[in-house]
């Protein structure tokens, strides 16, 4: 087993690299807006049963992309917030256009 990684600074790039598969990173951003979407949903309707729903569009995609595309096993396994900061850290780089940087910055060939 790896070494576990203890800090957040060290987990973001190793979490890219996890991610480094352009159709991986899709899936993760079609489970991050279909999150968004339901929490607007909640706010709106106030119908907390999406919280639930939240939790199954969000890992569902992400899980598909680790086991079928990335072939590797989800860090949220091992490091469930720091992954779930990242997703949408993720997210918000990519929406920004900043996602090609980061990727260099940590060793992604993109």
């Amino acid at each position: 087993m790896a070494p576990r990684i203890v800090s957040y600074a060290e987990f973001w790039p190793y979490y890219l690299r996890e991610h480094s598969r352009p159709a991986t990173r899709a899936v993760h951003y079609l489970g991050t807006t279909l999150v968004l979407l339901c929490g607007i949903a909640v706010m709106v309707t106030g119908a907390l049963w999406l919280v639930g729903v939240m939790v199954v569009v969000g890992y569902a995609p992400a899980w598909f992309g680790h086991a079928a595309l990335q072939k590797n096993r989800p860090a949220t396994f091992r490091y469930p917030l720091w992954s779930l900061i990242s997703d949408f850290r993720m997210y918000g780089a990519w929406i920004t256009g900043r996602l090609g940087a980061e990727l260099g910055k940590a060793g992604v060939d993109t």
